[in-house]
């Protein structure tokens, strides 16, 4: 590319999106890619969250790159379920095989960027007070990297310490012989909760929502199992791929959960739950979809509570009754639900007294004061939208991103918004992303952008915009396709319900990976259409916008 810029790309982040994004950017286009990371290191999500038992609900042999079978052959995984520091050497091992290093700018936070109309670039402006113009921006923020504490009164004047899950210290926590309040029991607080009980003297948990949550069945993977898996990588990737959640399907549904005789729905659930993971979840087909069917796999779970909690009022505080399974993030976890039967664990229900208020030493719930000594927060975060909405980011006519959004993320397959030209967003809200399998949405949505980057570069064109019709069908669409599921039936970060004041708006697209694909496939192959590719003129500036305006795909249609 030989406009007048410091990069023909900026990244922002280098996590797994990042930094694949630079690799085929720099490594397969050719392209001068500059990263900026705010973080010390490289791994993003997982540089973050280092609380104790953070671990991803995906299998190791699958939550990795599928680009390299050099790599995916050479890299051993130790577990089942990878635990955050072997995520962490991985994330690293990949800048360090792939020399991706010499581009990432890290403990650097991008303050704002802002398209030039007349000369079709982004201005990038970094905490530190560098300015570089790029041709194009890719946003690879991750989904859940906003953290997010709420506004307890009192705060201030706590005097013990205070950690959030998603901004663990480095150096760890000592909380040996402690009285530790955990607040939360999303996914973080679920998998934190049991390793703290093991160290701290006095573990009391605050839950306004309690979570269905499923046994992961955690453990070292065999040398065989690997090495047929290794055998057979490039066919598990190819079924990745087109799967709906991004992962070999292993254990296929055995038919609705209306159909199924009770005995052999009981077995097939049985036989599941002590195979741990995702396959409880998938024992049916119509779970997400029907509202009988899914209190079929409900109920199941539900009397799995009662039976591993004796003490019968935990019990019933921690089963939740009021949304569908599945319709909030699922949880896997490694004795949860055992924990609440150690004698210095306490529950305290938020669902009818929430907390008052943070005291000088502890946390105020009904006018009982618990006294702790350390609090930490398993609150989450401000999902999809957050990490963008948190940069500066001016499109075309200089409207700020958060505020084009302020009625819920709008965007073309997730990928692109319109009025922001050549941004594009790795996982963006209108993708699959936080439903399926992270790392193989990430392959797919820089894969996608490098095709069009390079029919970019054969057609001399130097500005791509989503187009707004195109893009109103596709989040009619996106909303269209979570209609008709059970999710809108529950409170969750998918539709931002845990941020106050945030859009009630569905954020991922649910169709799945392989019809998404398909989707994004066919839209290169007919040449783009729902985008506005602009040439390059004589003197090197984009011409008129809209001088080669395309028919925006039915998406409706195309799946």
């Amino acid at each position: 590319m030989d406009r007048k810029v410091d990069h023909d790309v900026v990244v922002i982040g280098a996590g797994f999106g990042g930094l694949y994004a630079l690799h085929r950017f720099r490594d397969d286009l050719g392209l001068d890619v500059r990263v900026f990371e705010r973080g010390s290191d490289v791994g993003g999500t997982w540089y973050w969250n280092r609380y104790p038992g953070a671990r991803c609900d995906v299998e190791s042999m699958f939550y990795s790159y599928s680009f390299s079978p050099e790599l995916e052959q050479d890299w051993e995984w130790a577990e089942r379920f990878p635990a955050q520091p072997e995520i962490l050497a991985y994330a690293g091992h990949v800048a360090d095989r792939f020399d991706l290093r010499r581009d990432i700018s890290l403990e650097t936070s991008v303050v704002s960027a802002t398209y030039d109309p007349e000369y079709g670039t982004w201005l990038v402006v970094t905490d530190r007070g560098e300015q570089v113009r790029a041709a194009y921006l890719v946003t690879a923020v991750g989904c859940l990297s906003s953290s997010r504490v709420p506004d307890f009164p009192g705060m201030e004047t706590f005097a013990g310490e205070t950690h959030h899950t998603g901004r663990w210290p480095h150096d760890g926590v000592d909380l040996t012989g402690r009285r530790v309040a955990v607040i939360g029991t999303g996914s973080s607080g679920v998998q934190a909760i049991p390793v703290i009980a093991e160290r701290a003297a006095h573990v009391t948990v605050f839950q306004r929502t309690p979570h269905y949550t499923i046994p992961a069945r955690n453990r070292p993977l065999r040398a065989d199992e690997v090495a047929a898996i290794k055998a057979d990588y490039r066919r598990y990737r190819a079924e990745s791929r087109i799967a709906p959640g991004g992962v070999p399907i292993f254990n296929p549904p055995v038919g609705s959960a209306l159909d199924v005789a009770e005995q052999t729905r009981i077995e097939e659930l049985d036989r599941r739950w002590e195979a741990g993971g995702s396959a409880v979840m998938m024992t049916f087909n119509d779970t997400a979809l029907n509202r009988e069917a899914n209190e079929v796999l409900a109920a199941y779970v539900r009397d799995k509570i009662q039976q591993s909690v004796r003490d019968p009022r935990t019990a019933t505080t921690l089963t939740p009754v009021d949304y569908p399974i599945g319709a909030k993030r699922i949880c896997f976890d490694t004795d949860y639900y055992d924990t609440y039967n150690r004698d210095n664990v306490t529950l305290v229900g938020l669902r009818e007294t929430p907390i008052e208020r943070i005291t000088e030493h502890g946390v105020l719930v009904d006018g009982v004061e618990h006294a702790v000594d350390v609090i930490v927060f398993a609150t989450g975060y401000d999902a999809m939208t957050g990490p963008l909405n948190a940069i500066d980011i001016r499109g075309a006519d200089g409207q700020l991103l958060r505020d084009a959004w302020s009625a819920g993320p709008r965007t073309y397959l997730g990928l692109s918004t319109a009025g922001f030209p050549n941004l594009f967003m790795i996982t963006g809200p209108g993708s699959p992303s936080v439903l399926v399998n992270m790392i193989v949405s990430i392959e797919q949505h820089v894969d996608w952008v490098c095709d069009l980057l390079t029919h970019c570069q054969e057609y001399d064109v130097v500005r791509v915009e989503a187009q707004l019709d195109a893009q109103d069908r596709w989040v009619d669409h996106v909303n269209e396709r979570a209609a008709h599921t059970l999710y809108l039936e529950a409170a969750s970060w998918y539709l931002g319900a845990n941020v106050p004041g945030k859009p009630r708006v569905f954020m991922p697209y649910v169709g799945g990976m392989g019809p998404y694909r398909k989707t994004c496939d066919q839209v290169a192959a007919d040449g783009y259409p729902g985008f506005t590719l602009t040439p390059r003129r004589g003197d090197g500036r984009p011409a008129d916008a809209g001088s080669t305006p395309g028919t925006a795909l039915p998406a409706q249609e195309s799946l």
